[in-house]
């Protein structure tokens, strides 16, 4: 399996595990393991440190917090790596986030191991290149601890219409 098949299953198998771990609450589950609570806060402060540098519009300080071989989903299309991010969209979403106001309205997380995922859903408000904008956003970020720091290895960003129906 490539690497980028490997990230694509590891992805699905966490929104898998978040969809059923919420269905299925479980009362007499074991405790977690030393550490492993402050796994899934520890990688949203990853998270939240990846959207700050974008609003910053401090592109270097963003890419720090990618794996090199990160895989980026949005809108269909997908970049395969830290520098296709950088010399395609990374410019892009930077100069957005400075301009449009986003704020959090729900996240979960959980963690096993080296692998953590950041589930968020959001709202962006604001204008940007002469256009309003207003929209209900979803994240999903899996992350993988490598040298001890967590690093975004998988990100799917969607979106729609504040005014569409869901």
């Amino acid at each position: 399996m490539t690497p980028t098949r490997r990230l694509a299953a590891l992805a699905f198998g966490a929104s898998l595990f978040a969809t059923i771990a919420q269905a299925h609450p479980q009362p007499h589950a074991a405790a977690p393991a030393a550490g492993a609570a402050e796994a899934p806060a520890d990688a949203a402060k990853v998270v939240d440190a990846f959207h700050a540098a974008l609003r910053r519009g401090d592109t270097a300080a963003a890419t720090s917090h990618l794996s090199d071989a990160v895989l980026i989903f949005e809108a269909g299309g997908a970049e395969r790596s830290r520098a296709e991010y950088a010399a395609a969209h990374l410019g892009g979403d930077a100069a957005f986030a400075q301009a449009v106001g986003s704020e959090l309205t729900r996240r979960t997380g959980g963690a096993g191991g080296d692998l953590a995922w950041v589930a968020s859903e959001g709202r962006t408000r604001g204008r940007y290149k002469d256009r309003d904008v207003d929209r209900i956003t979803t994240e999903t970020m899996v992350l993988r601890r490598q040298a001890g720091a967590w690093r975004i290895v998988h990100v799917h960003w969607s979106s729609r219409a504040a005014s569409a129906p869901h």
